[in-house]
């Protein structure tokens, strides 16, 4: 597991990409290496997990093929044996190593052979120089960049912070950024929060040439239906996550586990368990009230149920406002979802306690139709409009709210955009087939990436630690995507298939309690008198939010007195958005004098 950073179409400046790797040093702490040749550049920061004595990137194939590699490929040893075999040296046992031998081989379409998390970038000089960027088929591991058509200069980074710190990528807010953010929680699709900065959608590879700019190629493969019954399929998921979880805690460096108490993650512990006699678990908990929420004792049964050695994180809520500015930071642009600082604090605690690799249980809510909205979807008649509904429910402020919200000025910037759920809807209205197909698509193709992957990647990687995602991996997302949906959904629950393959694996108190997402327990802590309460406060001053100019202070200042009299989610996570808005316009643009009606431009609309 690394950071990348690189340069194409410019000459390349030591000093430049010293910057750039100490903005992303965290989480490459173990050997910081750079390559250059005649316009271009690529760097690495390595977390060393496979072969800690090999690995040393660049990996090179000759003096032609260069490659700098993010992530994690599971299927090396395979590749290692068939490259060898057509008469490639492979020099080390590193994961990483195959891919120049690799590329050689089958050229862009290396990624096809690629089993695992990663983002690559490749700079090929046989020939025309050229530039290849390629990401996993989820975009578990983020790749941002710039292109200036003017140069044809190309910048890219593993995170934000750290693509800014070349010299010629501005830092300039994207506007319409804040409508895009309240109304889906992150930016979806490629576009992100910084004017002119992208991150390469899922399951794409990017091509760049000295006399032509980025092409774009996504990679795609449509699953054929599966006609199963729910043990048959039960069984073949079950086999699939556990040779997946299995494979997964393959590590020359300690290997733990995250078990929130829920379904998902408490499986994958589990099923860790039997290969890994031993296994230590972590969970997260709150000091002070009995909050709401509090998953400790269901992650305490599981512990005891696989005989794993179980560590209990305990955040102190008296710490979050001086969290908040690391987690704003290593995040790069804003996240609405609360668990974003207890993951940071839980992450470092892994690590402090010796372990370089966490196992969790991300993604099984958007493979087998776990979320509450889906499920409310599915329910809606055929003749009735489902989509409103939904695309509603994914916002961190509703849309008639964030209207209040917003100055005279904003809104007219906003005027002549498409307003973002209407937009959200048609593309879901006029996507073909099976409604669960659909909505199956959107949660991991758009959602997933932009909200949940790319913050788990960030706050594990500003610990120093690699987060291994059994769900994620194409045996497993593949096989879940063949399945009808009367297998995931019933009218008890979502997920059907995935409780009927843990059943007998866990306590029947966690198969049997009612789903709750794990997070912050936002709303609770949010109350006069403490310090996350005042903190917020202090942060959206009136003066403040006048002087950036897209929110109403008296609207705001609402919002704090509807939270004191009558708290409830809706006013709760509207504050906490705003705050984290505001925490990244204090970070990346201090002073924030940019008003909407004179900022940047609104004329782009975000893929997807």
């Amino acid at each position: 597991m690394c950071r990348i950073h690189g340069q194409f179409n410019t000459p390349a400046r030591p000093d430049e990409l010293t910057a750039v790797s100490a903005a992303q040093h965290h989480g490459g702490p173990d050997a910081q290496t750079q390559a250059a040749g005649p316009g271009w550049a690529l760097g690495s920061n390595r977390l060393a997990v496979m072969d800690p004595a090999g690995g040393a990137q660049p990996y090179r194939l000759g003096a032609h093929i260069t490659v700098v590699f993010n992530g994690e490929i599971y299927n090396h040893d395979a590749l290692r044996a068939r490259l060898r075999a057509r008469g490639h040296h492979i020099p080390d046992r590193c994961d990483g190593s195959v891919l120049p031998a690799l590329y050689a081989e089958y050229g862009t379409a290396f990624t096809d052979h690629l089993d695992g998390m990663y983002a690559i970038a490749v700079v090929d000089t046989r020939r025309e120089p050229t530039l290849v960027l390629a990401v996993d088929d989820l975009g578990m591991k983020p790749l941002y960049y710039q292109h200036d058509p003017h140069s044809g200069r190309i910048s890219f980074a593993s995170e934000l912070p750290a693509l800014l710190a070349f010299d010629t990528v501005a830092a300039r807010v994207w506007e319409p950024g804040l409508d895009e953010y309240l109304a889906t929680k992150t930016p979806f699709g490629e576009q992100t929060m910084f004017d002119g900065v992208r991150v390469l959608p899922p399951a794409s590879t990017l091509i760049a040439t000295r006399g032509t700019g980025p092409r774009l190629i996504h990679r795609t493969a449509e699953p054929r239906p599966a006609d199963l019954a729910l043990p048959e399929a039960a069984a073949g998921l079950l086999d699939r996550l556990r040779h997946e979880v299995h494979r997964l805690l393959r590590a020359d460096v300690p290997v733990a586990a995250v078990v929130s108490g829920g379904l998902d993650s408490s499986l994958v512990a589990a099923l860790a368990a039997e290969a890994h006699p031993g296994l230590h678990t972590f969970t997260i908990g709150y000091k002070g009230d009995n909050w709401p929420g509090d998953e400790r004792h269901f992650a305490r049964q599981v512990a005891r149920r696989i005989g794993a050695h179980h560590h209990e994180v305990e955040l102190d809520p008296a710490a979050f406002p001086d969290l908040l500015p690391d987690v704003v930071r290593h995040l790069g642009q804003p996240n609405a979802d609360p668990i974003t600082l207890s993951s940071l604090a839980l992450f470092r605690e892994i690590r402090d306690a010796g372990f370089t690799v966490a196992l969790t249980g991300d993604a099984a809510d958007e493979l087998f139709a776990g979320y509450d909205r889906v499920r409310q979807a599915l329910a809606t008649p055929p003749d009735l409009p489902w989509a409103p509904a939904y695309t509603d429910a994914l916002a961190a402020v509703p849309r008639a709210l964030r209207e209040e919200l917003y100055t005279a000025d904003y809104r007219a910037l906003l005027h002549d955009r498409e307003p973002v759920t209407d937009r959200l809807t048609r593309h879901l209205a006029t996507r073909d087939g099976e409604r669960l197909a659909t909505l199956t698509r959107f949660e991991t193709g758009i959602r997933l990436p932009a909200y949940h992957l790319r913050r788990v990647d960030h706050m594990s990687m500003a610990a120093a630690l690699e987060v291994r995602l059994p769900y994620c991996q194409s045996a497993v997302h593949h096989y879940a995507r063949t399945l009808p949906a009367h297998l995931k959904v019933t009218a008890q629950r979502g997920k059907d298939v995935l409780y009927t393959a843990a059943d007998g694996h866990l306590p029947r108190s966690v198969l049997t309690r009612p789903k709750q997402p794990f997070t912050l327990p936002v709303t609770a802590m949010l109350r006069p008198g403490t310090p996350l309460f005042t903190h917020a406060r202090d942060i959206l001053a009136p003066g403040r939010l006048r002087q950036g100019g897209r929110l109403e202070p008296a609207r705001v200042q609402r919002l704090f007195t509807e939270q004191a009299q009558r708290p409830c989610d809706r006013s709760a996570l509207a504050i906490w958005a705003l705050l984290v808005h505001q925490l990244w316009l204090d970070r990346f643009f201090p002073g924030d004098g940019a008003s909407a009606a004179t900022g940047g431009r609104a004329d782009r609309e975000p893929a997807g």
